[in-house]
Order: C-alpha cells, then sequence, then structure tokens
C-alpha cells in the first residue's frame, strides 16, 4: 500500500464529458498497475448504459471498475455515500498492491472524496424562503449579482441561473458573515484526506463540441432512445437523482409523445456542450491541484495517457502488474 505523510496516495483523471476519459483511463490503468473507480454520479445507476457512456462489459474485463452500478435507478445515492464506498474500493485495490485510479467527471465527488464534505452552518429555512421570493420578483440574476459584490470568486464558479448554489453561498455568508470561498479554502487547507495526484484532460472547444455532437448521434444509434422507453415505463421509473441525467428527461418526454425526436436531439446536443462548460469551470476551481494535459483531434488514448504518465510522475515499468 503506497502512502505518504501518513495518508493513501491516488491517482484522479479529470475532464469534461466526451474528452474521452474512459479510453486514456483504462489504457493508463492497465500500464500502470491500477483499478479504476468510477467518479460519475450516474454511472451508479443499473441499466442507464447508453446514455451515460458507461464502461461495456469488455471495457470492465479487461480493467476493474469500482462504483458502476450499484444502485438501482429509483433509488436515491448521496455524495456522502460515495465518500465511504470510494474509501472502502481505494483501500481494498490498495491493499492489494494496486493503484487507485479515480477517473471521472463529478466535481462534488472529487472535492468531497479529497477534502471531505463542506456542510457550512445549518440551512435557514426562512432566510431561504425570503431570498426564493426575490428570486421569483426580480430573477436569480440578481441574487447572482449580490453575491458578486460579497464574494467575486464564488460567484464566478455558479452559474447566474443556479439558484440553489447562489442561494446557499448566500445563507452562508448571512449566517457567518464570511466569504464563502473563504471558507472553503480553509476547510481544504485543513481537511485533505489524501495524497491526491489529479490530471485533467484540455481539450480545444471546437473538438470537444464535435465529439459531444457525435457521441449523441452514436448513443441515439445504439438504442438510448429505447433505454429509456424501459426505465420510465417500469414498474418504478427513474428517482429524483437518476432523472437529472443528461438527456434523459428530453427522451422521456419524447417516449410520451411530448417532444419530437431531432428537437430532443438537438436540446440533448446544447445542454451537454453547455454542462461541459461549467464542468470545465468547476474543475479550473481546483487550481494548481490539477496538472492539465493537452489532448488534440489526432491524439490516441495511449498518446494522451503518456501525458497523463509524465504529469503524475508514475513510471511505465509499473504496467502490466
Amino acid at each position: 500500500m503506497r502512502t505518504k505523510n501518513g495518508k493513501l496516495e491516488i491517482y484522479i483523471l479529470l475532464g469534461p464529458t466526451a474528452a474521452g476519459k474512459s479510453a486514456v483511463g483504462i489504457d493508463l490503468a492497465r500500464r500502470i498497475g491500477a483499478e479504476i473507480i468510477s467518479i460519475d454520479s450516474m454511472q451508479v445507476y443499473r441499466g442507464m448504459d447508453t446514455g451515460t457512456a458507461k464502461p461495456t462489459p469488455a471495457e470492465r474485463a479487461a480493467v476493474p471498475h469500482h462504483l458502476v452500478d450499484i444502485r438501482d435507478p429509483w433509488e436515491s445515492f448521496s455524495t456522502a455515500e460515495y465518500v465511504e464506498l470510494a474509501d472502502a474500493a481505494a483501500a481494498e485495490i490498495a491493499s492489494r498492491g494496486r493503484l487507485p485510479l479515480f477517473v471521472g467527471g463529478t466535481a462534488l465527488y472529487v472535492k468531497s472524496l479529497v477534502y471531505g464534505i463542506f456542510d457550512g452552518p445549518p440551512a435557514d429555512w426562512a432566510f431561504r424562503a425570503i431570498l426564493r421570493k426575490e428570486a421569483a420578483e426580480l430573477g436569480s440574476e440578481a441574487l447572482h449579482r449580490r453575491l458578486g459584490k460579497i464574494d467575486p470568486d464564488c460567484a464566478k464558479r455558479i452559474h447566474p441561473n443556479d439558484l440553489r448554489r447562489i442561494e446557499r453561498a448566500l445563507e452562508i455568508h448571512e449566517k457567518t458573515g464570511r466569504a464563502p470561498s473563504e471558507l472553503r479554502q480553509e476547510w481544504k487547507s485543513a481537511s485533505l484526506r489524501y495524497e491526491a495526484a489529479m490530471v485533467g484532460l484540455d481539450l480545444p472547444r471546437g473538438l470537444l463540441h464535435e465529439r459531444i455532437n457525435s457521441r449523441v448521434d452514436r448513443m441515439m444509434d445504439e438504442g438510448w432512445c429505447d433505454e429509456v422507453r424501459r426505465l420510465v415505463t417500469g414498474e418504478k421509473g427513474l428517482g429524483r437523482e437518476a432523472s437529472q441525467a443528461l438527456g434523459y428527461a428530453q427522451l422521456a418526454r419524447v417516449v410520451s409523445g411530448e417532444m419530437p425526436l431531432d428537437e430532443a436531439v438537438e436540446d440533448i446536443k446544447a445542454k451537454t456542450r453547455q454542462f461541459a462548460k461549467r464542468q470545465m469551470t468547476w474543475l479550473r476551481g481546483f487550481g494548481e491541484a490539477v496538472k492539465w494535459v493537452k489532448s488534440g483531434a489526432d491524439d490516441a488514448p495511449e498518446t494522451v495517457a503518456n501525458g497523463v504518465i509524465a504529469a503524475l510522475g508514475l513510471a511505465n515499468s509499473q504496467a502490466e502488474k
């Protein structure tokens, strides 16, 4: 078991959706003697295979994957549950002399895994009611501007339409009198849980958009709409968390006859491109803790993995353990 400063060493491969993390992660894992732990909040659900770009049975046979297919789609799954299971998986992998390699793009899972879960003050429902009334009258953008005056760094990381996160940031300031980003920085520096080496895949925006569009088309060809039909018409359907997965809401409307298929596909592509942009903003928020590896249109997964190995400071001599 590899430890440093008394903490388990883990490796984390990050990036936006459609960046090629899965293929690079599999090649990387085979070469450095690692097993993959998913950091994808939707790949935990059974039956949500095509639309979440879940690793195939062949890929899972080539490299062991953990925290995939561990919940039914109608069940809830919290960040705290993820951290507990991820801790157990990492320790078990390391106990066998293998390297824990986390692969995915759910930033909240990464933050909670590495730094712990930031609780902050308890919810103040009366204060939230006031904020929601203001948002209904003036729009969430007005609350976002208020947050920008209190905590510019925090406001930069939150989309003006993300009322839930704006509300929580304003609540933290109201209850503590301090900027949320300042409190979070103190919490991060005080509660590091792992020795984590993090690398992100960085693609030109145009290339990423092309990959997103192509992947959505491929998913449709592979039967994504049929997958959604099976899920939403099943006895228990999709739970609150699972129904938030990219594209599933639009295709559920196609299944119910509320939306034309071509309109749904274009909306999925647009929403996925927007989501990828937000992902990069969240991941950039880790600052210098993440080393970025550039990936181009002609770069094979093996080539990108070479850059990741160099960034992680790992030697190829560990390959095929």
